[in-house]
């Protein structure tokens, strides 16, 4: 609320700059482009559809600027032939606000069908069509804003502070590979070190990519003090929430559907497993709370990177049987790939699982507390069963992989020291739950974690 505050007051005694009603044969482009280059105030965008030609520019260093839409509805629409980084494009931009129209960016048009940026790569300066491009921003708002048929990011963020995302709509947005699958665009992306951050109450529905993520390269810093909360998602082809390279950030309270469709855009060649809400790079001191899924055809919550932090209160249903979840995987997993964290120190605590294609918790590391989880519905390829998925086979020298309720693994995509973990009052049912409730990895000892009080029974897969 301290960015709005601002804002108003940055705003109130500036100009205000209006354009009469667009109309056949005006020019609302140009009259928008002139008046971004004005030193600041309150820019009325003019009602009905404006064709855009290429990137609104607002000045490097521009500042106390609103960008707002008419009351009768304002839609900026990418031409045929629209070449940009993103409708509009800002860069060191101090108290610059976005409020009230929509963006079309006419994906069937202008779409390029690219796979994601080289490593080294940040998506700010690789990906084009992007609805909102923000490069060093401080004090950003967008609120009220729509965008729909966005062939790139709907908003983009890098290397930016003071960030307040709140009440926008995204629909039918992202690109796809050569190939067809997604290349995780479409929905909201911070990057390179954005802190200071809120994306709230906003609406995301069809996005080929990643709903809402933070992201950064290993040599950038993380992106920090961030809360994504109360927002939905609906059918979402990548994850509807990740992480990555982040510090102190919370999620908490979202609510999403159909993770991991449509089934023909999943980039399943390139290991981009659906998940509800995914973690990359090294990410501590955060809390993902409160969240509830259904339908997800990939991973509940991927905990990769994730260390020193709070897992407590999701939920994931899956209400179908194994045949409706093909790309269907492990409830909660543990991972480590990023080289400067090790699995340390989170607390997976009264978290409900209902229908997992595999087991239930895939862990890792030490000094873990796992209490108080739901986990129904486990196993539902059967695995360990005579009638048992195909990929049930996937680990011939560690049968439990798959099969169990919670298993501890020696390693992931590094080798770990998995003890010192306690894993007490569970509830933990599902095919073969009875047998292979909780299990160890060849060379994991179980005696070297306090287990205890876990309540295991058996329930048949449908």
């Amino acid at each position: 609320m301290r960015l709005a505050a601002a804002m108003v007051v940055a705003i109130a005694t500036a100009a205000l700059l209006q354009f009469p009603s667009a109309r056949p044969g005006t020019s609302g482009e140009a009259a928008i482009r002139r008046a971004l280059t004005a030193a600041g105030g309150a820019i009325n965008l003019p009602a009905g559809v404006v064709e855009i030609s290429g990137e609104l520019l607002i000045p490097a260093g521009a500042h106390d600027l609103e960008i707002r839409g008419a009351p009768a509805g304002t839609t900026l629409r990418a031409t045929d032939h629209f070449h940009g980084r993103a409708i509009f494009q800002c860069e060191r931009a101090r108290h610059v606000g976005f409020s009230g129209f929509i963006i079309d960016g006419n994906r069937s048009a202008i779409e390029r069908r690219t796979g994601l940026p080289g490593f080294s790569t940040p998506f700010a300066r690789s990906t084009m069509g992007n609805g909102i491009l923000a490069i060093e921003a401080s004090s950003l708002r967008i609120s009220g804003v729509r965008f729909v048929n966005i062939p790139g990011f709907a908003v983009l963020v890098s290397r930016s502070r003071d960030v307040w995302i709140e009440g926008v709509r995204i629909q039918d947005s992202g690109s796809r590979t050569i190939a067809g699958r997604n290349n995780a665009t479409g929905g909201i992306l911070l990057e390179e070190g954005t802190r200071d951050f809120t994306v709230a109450r906003c609406d995301l529905r069809n996005v080929r990519g990643n709903g809402i993520w933070t992201h950064s390269l290993g040599t950038a810093p993380r992106n920090a003090n961030g809360r994504i909360a109360a927002n939905r998602f609906y059918r979402i082809g990548r994850d509807a929430i990740q992480v990555g390279h982040g510090a102190r950030i919370l999620v908490d309270e979202n609510t999403g559907s159909a993770i991991g469709y449509p089934l023909e855009e999943v980039d399943i060649e390139h290991g981009a497993t659906p998940v509800a809400i995914d973690t990359a790079g090294n990410t501590e001191r955060s809390t993902y709370a409160r969240n509830h899924f259904e339908e997800v055809n990939g991973k509940c919550i991927d905990l990769d990177g994730f260390h020193d932090g709070e897992v407590r209160g999701n939920t994931c249903i899956n209400r179908s049987g194994a045949d409706q979840y093909p790309y269907g995987n492990q409830g909660i997993v543990f991972n480590n790939s990023d080289p400067g964290m090790r699995s340390e120190h989170i607390e997976v605590v009264e978290n409900e699982l209902d229908g997992t294609l595999y087991s239930g918790i895939f862990l890792i590391g030490e000094r873990h507390h796992i209490a108080r989880n739901h986990l129904r519905r486990i196993n539902l390829a059967r695995c360990g069963g005579i009638i048992a998925q195909p990929a049930c086979t996937y680990a011939p020298d560690q049968p439990g992989l798959l099969r169990s309720g919670i298993y501890l693994a020696g390693g992931a995509e590094r080798p770990a020291s998995t003890r010192a973990n306690v894993i007490e009052d569970n509830e933990i049912a599902g095919y073969g739950m009875s047998a292979y409730c909780i299990a160890a990895a060849p060379g994991v000892a179980l005696t070297e974690s306090s287990i205890s009080r876990n309540v295991c029974r058996d329930d048949p897969a449908p």
